[in-house]
């Protein structure tokens, strides 16, 4: 029994509770043990095998809404489950389907490391370090299928669902008010550091020098994996342009769209997705034209700056799932 089939069994049978973590290993009841940093056979959409420690803590918390489990893992410093990855891998632990596009190939030769059964059949042998050698040689092949392509600046760009997603950068807008959280001054920090900078301190940091263009990288292991443009001019965008605008931050005022190049707003959201920021103590009432609209709102807190990265996180993990369609 590996330990993603070892999970899966005590998911199915209700008995995550006996599964009990004891300094570095997870003791599922008195039938297996494993390293909590066993790699597991089920790997992220991102490409990275998620490890058993992940995987426990998810099913533990997949009750909890995104951006709580994200706060919850950063804090405990265990890497977490994107949002993309939650449903296909909660219905593959609870039994929902029976395999998954996402199994590794190395989930043949992975083995517990104390197995009752196993280590009586396999006496003298280290399936573990098979499957440690295993997993390092996958890891080496991705790496260098990574380094043949191009960067985010000038790979090929998905299709958006119901549009072309037009060559070039895509572009991400932002208000030019700032009486909004995310602007073109502190976007940069926001999106790839996870940090929320107020834009009047960002202003006066840059000694009022106003960006045209900024360039925002998603990065995956010290890797640029995707880049986007984020413009605060709307009016200055091309025709052409348009079709490769794929996220919009917005303000909540309908003067935001005036001139934008569709009908209404049922047709813009259909074609871009939007994101409206707040600070999660604020009136119901900043959001109450926003909640008519289909935008993803996104809450952080005026203070605790350590749970940035999570909402951070969320607005890349809903963009990406976007894009792809």
């Amino acid at each position: 029994m590996d330990p993603l089939s070892a999970l899966r069994d005590f998911t199915i049978r209700g008995e995550l509770d006996k599964i009990v973590r004891v300094n570095d290993e997870f003791r599922f009841g008195t039938e297996y043990s494993f390293p909590c940093s066993a790699e597991t056979a089920y790997r992220s959409k991102q490409g990275n095998l998620y490890n058993l420690e992940t995987l426990v803590f998810y099913i533990q918390n997949h009750h909890r809404r995104h951006t709580e489990y994200m706060h919850n893992s950063l804090s405990l410093r265990i890497p977490a489950v994107t949002f993309t990855d939650r449903k296909p891998l909660l219905d593959y632990l609870t039994g929902k389907v029976s395999t998954s596009d996402s199994m590794g190939i190395i989930r043949s030769v992975e083995k517990p490391l104390k197995d009752r059964e196993g280590i009586l059949e396999c006496k003298n042998k280290d399936f573990y370090s098979v499957l440690v050698a295993a997993t390092k040689r996958e890891e080496e092949r991705q790496r260098l299928e990574s380094q043949q392509r191009k960067d985010g600046l000038s790979r090929s760009k998905p299709k958006m669902k119901g549009s072309k997603l037009g060559e070039g950068v895509p572009i991400i807008l932002v208000p030019s008010a700032f009486q909004t959280l995310i602007t073109i001054y502190n976007v940069k920090e926001f999106l790839e550091d996870g940090v929320f900078v107020p834009t009047d301190v960002k202003v006066k940091q840059m000694k009022g020098a106003r960006p045209e263009c900024v360039t925002v990288q998603k990065k995956f292991r010290d890797r640029v994996v995707t880049a986007y443009e984020v413009r605060d001019k709307p009016s200055a965008l091309k025709p052409e342009d348009w079709d490769r605008v794929v996220a919009v931050f917005v303000l909540g005022k309908e003067w935001q769209f005036k001139d934008w190049p569709f009908k209404d707003h049922v047709e813009i959201f259909n074609k871009i997705i939007g994101f409206f920021m707040r600070f999660e103590d604020d009136s119901v009432e900043s959001a109450k034209i926003v909640k008519q609209w289909n935008v993803k709102i996104i809450s952080i807190s005026k203070n605790k700056r350590h749970q940035d990265r999570a909402a951070a996180l969320e607005v890349w993990d809903r963009l990406e799932e976007f894009v792809r369609g």
